[in-house]
């Protein structure tokens, strides 16, 4: 008998896995992970949508025309309670503001011992200025460092679940769990790259939100695809300003979890936050806006936590402060645009902004 049962659970192959969260991004990764031939057992909040979605074998409430692949078995919170902690993967995936109360009531039903726990929600908790990673560790009893990891990079839930081309990334301080993960849940038109970086995937990831949200503005106002570009650009610097500042490689925010994921969420078509911002520009209040969006932006509750840290850090962020002034003090449109142009002029590798 193994004195450590973790250890050899941390060196087999991945087979089944949880997902906490049934919304379009939970849904999409269940239906790769499966896809990946992996078991899956997909967690809704409420046991109504639970039971359509088994009755249905698809989300008819948010990825209605991705019917279900593979092995895909909706439950609610008695069907976990019921089986106990066994697979060997969690995957969260629910809104960020949600993460600690979900893992500290769920987590010791799923998280069996050894099994790694896959964050694939993106934010900063504005309170505490806790990243996604130092939530779950804050909020799970005797998870260690070596079995959290980060998804990351440009990937739109909706493409995932119809198989389409995409490519992320897997953080993780211990690299062979990393790369564990790797290989269970690459299949199909789904790559995944590793990283011990976690801090830069998850910062990459968090604040690229706020600068989508100043893109969609942006493009709402009509202030032309030159602005837009300046602003991907000065951004993609601000959130390696202050990552590297932190402590992240600045190649990580030039790949695929930070320049990748930003240009895909102020570009897209399909990203809340840069849809929340278009409605912004248009001349909508923040409920207005939220509201016409109909799901989560992230990028809302992050703009409060980049000012925050920025301030904390002492690390510049000229255009997440000014969304913040947007969304929170009532700056308008024209001012936002005269209080950017108009900073005093700095050379572009100047380490300040």
């Amino acid at each position: 008998m193994c004195d450590n049962p973790g250890a050899v659970s941390r060196k087999r192959p991945i087979a089944s896995a949880t997902v906490l969260g049934a919304g379009s991004w939970g849904t999409a990764l269940a239906i790769q992970l499966a896809r990946a031939g992996l078991r899956v057992r997909l967690w809704a909040r409420d046991p109504a949508h639970a039971g359509r979605m088994r009755a249905e074998g698809r989300n008819p409430r948010y990825l209605p025309k991705h019917p279900f692949a593979g092995q895909i078995e909706p439950v609610d919170e008695d069907a976990l309670a019921a089986t106990g902690p066994e697979p060997d993967l969690v995957v969260a995936a629910v809104p960020t503001h949600a993460l600690r109360a979900t893992l500290a009531r769920l987590g010791p039903q799923v998280l069996g011992p050894g099994a790694g726990l896959l964050l694939a929600c993106k934010g900063v908790e504005p309170d505490t200025l806790e990243t996604m990673a130092e939530v779950a560790l804050a909020a799970t009893e005797g998870l260690g460092a070596d079995r959290v990891l980060v998804l990351g990079g440009p990937s739109f839930a909706a493409e995932v679940a119809a198989g389409l081309p995409t490519a992320v990334v897997v953080a993780c301080r211990d690299v062979e769990r990393a790369r564990r993960v790797q290989n269970a849940i690459s299949a199909g038109r789904f790559r995944a790259y590793v990283t011990d970086d976690v801090v830069g995937v998850e910062l990459g990831g968090a604040f690229k939100n706020v600068i989508a949200l100043a893109a969609g503005l942006c493009d709402g106002a009509g202030l032309g695809q030159n602005a837009r570009a300046a602003l991907i650009t000065r951004g993609l610097a601000e959130i390696t300003r202050l990552g590297v500042h932190m402590g992240a490689h600045p190649a990580t925010l030039a790949g695929l979890a930070g320049v990748g994921d930003l240009v895909l969420t102020c570009t897209g078509g399909l990203s809340r936050n840069r849809r929340v911002g278009m409605a912004l520009g248009r001349g909508a209040s923040l409920e207005e806006a939220l509201a016409e969006v109909g799901q989560v932006a992230e990028g809302v509750r992050t703009t409060t936590a980049a000012y925050r840290l920025a301030r904390r850090e002492g690390v510049e962020m000229p255009i997440c402060e000014t969304m913040h002034a947007i969304l929170y003090e009532g700056l308008s449109v024209e001012g936002a645009v005269e209080r950017l142009m108009g900073r005093s002029l700095r050379t572009e590798r100047d380490p300040q902004p």
